[in-house]
């Protein structure tokens, strides 16, 4: 049996979260990122593609709540609908990098010897390169598009889960319980599943949140230089792009993108910030 309960499931855990700042508001900010993303498949205040010649380029008004931009399209609609990338890059690109990762660190800390050498020597390889920097490269090669954005930042993310998992494995491996089990004849995968996994969920939960919150800044990055969404999808870092040149005409048109993304990492951040004080038990306090 493992030795503690699911993170989310621990004694006082929910009643230790609503009083933990950073917790709640990088809630609140996830939340808030998540229902502009539900929101544009049910409503947005105009449509996203709908191009106005004549009313480019407005400031915010009644009938536009964030302006237009250079092509007359609401900036709103725009925002709402680009959530839809950020999220959609952020969870597709984390799980890859969360199930390969974690596969990979839990078989290098259960083999040991050549296995776990080549796992890890592999990963610090990967590290070498920065993530937008790895994206740029392997979208430049395969091509721009918002499928070859999410495998880019995905195969970033495996090294940084593997090792996560790997050093926190280790240290499981080396608890009194494993001992036990390892001497009432349980073996390697048996242990791992029933007593190692669950007692490193909540660190890899608290790196998944890290995870997505850089995930949305690469896959912003790259649409910026061309390489993520592809018009005509509305994607945050594109908006950025096109605002550049602008910003003498209508300077809005950076800040309303850039604000959302700004906000999008601070409450992934928090969140995380958070999770990571309330799940570790060497930093849980009552608040």
């Amino acid at each position: 049996m493992s030795a503690v309960l699911s993170p989310l499931q621990a004694p006082g855990f929910w009643s230790r979260a609503m009083r933990h700042r950073s917790f709640v508001v990088g809630a609140v900010l996830t939340a808030l990122l998540l229902a502009a993303a539900l929101l544009s498949y049910l409503w947005t205040p105009w449509a996203p593609l709908e191009m106005d010649m004549a009313n480019k380029l407005q400031g915010p008004s009644a009938s536009h709540w964030l302006g237009t931009d250079a092509f007359g399209r609401d900036v709103a609609s725009l925002l709402l609908v680009g959530a839809r990338a950020s999220i959609l890059v952020g969870v597709i690109a984390v799980g890859i990098g969360l199930v390969a990762g974690t596969a990979l660190g839990l078989l290098a800390a259960a083999r040991r010897g050549w296995v776990e050498e080549a796992i890890m020597r592999l990963a610090d390889f990967s590290l070498a390169f920065p993530a937008i920097l790895s994206a740029i490269m392997l979208t430049a090669v395969f091509g721009p598009g918002i499928v070859n954005a999410i495998v880019a930042i995905g195969i970033y993310n495996i090294p940084m889960f593997a090792r996560i998992a790997r050093g926190s494995a280790k240290a499981v491996w080396a608890r009194e319980y494993v001992t036990a089990a390892r001497a009432c004849g349980k073996g390697a995968w048996a242990i791992t599943f029933q007593h190692v996994l669950p007692n490193i969920s909540a660190a890899l939960i608290v790196q998944s949140t890290i995870r997505f919150a850089i995930a949305i800044l690469a896959e912003a990055a790259l649409s910026y230089l061309g390489l993520g969404t592809q018009p005509p999808q509305p994607s945050w870092g594109r908006m950025l792009s096109e605002a550049q040149t602008l910003m003498f005409q209508q300077p809005l048109l950076a800040v309303f993108p850039g604000l959302a993304i700004a906000l999008a990492v601070l409450g992934l951040n928090m969140l995380g910030d958070g999770l990571r004080d309330l799940l570790d038990p060497r930093l849980a306090r009552a608040r």
